[in-house]
């Protein structure tokens, strides 16, 4: 408990500040209210005003906090996050001005990762950043994973084929980082450098730009025949792939090995699964499970990159899938 009276109030992402009826329902209410949400460091109340004017309407001088450690402008993003998943909703234009301020607090970060905290779609935030000149631009993204991608793909791609002509002996992971691209992007660049190919897609190149190859390239070692396309680009069926795991005597025979199959048993989804509860999940829960099988996705794709990365690094010459 600390007194009301230390607390700071303002910064809210509410343009029209508190609502009165809603304090008058909260404390007609009666019922016991969660403990606000407060910046240490500046005793700042990032979420919970409605809270505090309803503690001060029933006469209490000091109210339950839970203290958040960080800087201002994160706190800012928390009292977003806040306000979007409960208590009295943000309205659309609550929530475009968030966008707008955590746009310009955070350049950086990419529309889909500002778009999650507002609840707002990725195009709303593009267009939100498009047309708002005075917010500093980066030239990097970071995504909702965390990671951080380049805002212009084929530059990230053309520093990586430097940075594979300069240090060919290089793992994935130290291209990824010294090129500031992911490391799936920078396999795919030495696979095409390695094949005498431009590493930059065809998509990516300027029209008239019809080289086969590219100077990084000319000058990098081959490193074998390997095919370009990887392997997994069409997979087969997980129950498929499954059995030929479980039939591999170095899974099948080890502890580890054994540990490894269990996992897999129970993470592995497929169609016919989420086709028998799909037509049973409750529509208001739909957003949130999709939330959450994207988030997997995305977990699932990180995991195949780290694999194909070990697989790389440590064979170099051309490698074969188990069949």
């Amino acid at each position: 408990m600390v007194p009301i009276s230390a607390l700071v109030l303002g910064d809210s992402p509410r343009l029209a500040g508190e609502d009165p009826g809603h304090i008058q329902t909260l404390a007609e209410a009666g019922t016991e209210l969660p403990p606000i949400l407060v910046h240490r460091e500046t005793m700042r109340v990032v979420d919970g005003q409605h809270r505090v004017q309803v503690a001060r309407l029933n006469g209490q001088q000091h109210i339950a906090v839970v203290f958040f450690t960080g800087e201002a402008r994160e706190a800012f993003v928390r009292a977003v996050e806040a306000n979007t998943s409960h208590g009295l909703p943000l309205t659309l234009e609550d929530r475009r001005e968030a966008a707008r301020r955590i746009i310009a607090l955070f350049p950086e970060w990419s529309d889909r990762a500002v778009a999650e905290v507002t609840r707002l779609g990725p195009r709303t935030v593009a267009t939100i950043r498009s047309s708002t000149d005075s917010i500093a631009q980066s030239n990097m993204r970071i995504g909702r994973d965390g990671r951080t991608r380049p805002l212009e793909p084929a530059q990230g791609r053309l520093r990586a084929a430097e940075v594979i002509a300069r240090r060919p002996e290089a793992s994935l992971r130290d291209i990824a980082s010294a090129a500031g691209v992911s490391v799936s992007t920078a396999r795919d660049v030495r696979l095409r450098i390695s094949s005498g190919e431009n590493p930059l897609p065809a998509s990516m190149r300027p029209a008239d730009d019809d080289s086969a190859t590219d100077r990084a390239g000319q000058s990098t070692r081959r490193r074998g025949n390997r095919p370009r396309a990887t392997a997994f680009a069409h997979p087969r069926p997980t129950s498929i792939v499954m059995d030929v795991l479980r039939k591999d005597p170095s899974l099948r025979y080890t502890d580890a090995g054994r540990f490894i199959l269990r996992w897999l048993d129970s993470h592995v989804v497929d169609t016919p699964d989420w086709n028998r509860i799909v037509t049973h999940i409750p529509p208001h829960c739909g957003y949130t499970i999709a939330e959450l099988a994207v988030g997997c996705a995305q977990a699932w794709q990180q995991l195949a990159e780290e694999l194909q990365a070990i697989i790389d690094d440590t064979e170099p010459a051309s490698h074969d899938v188990a069949s």
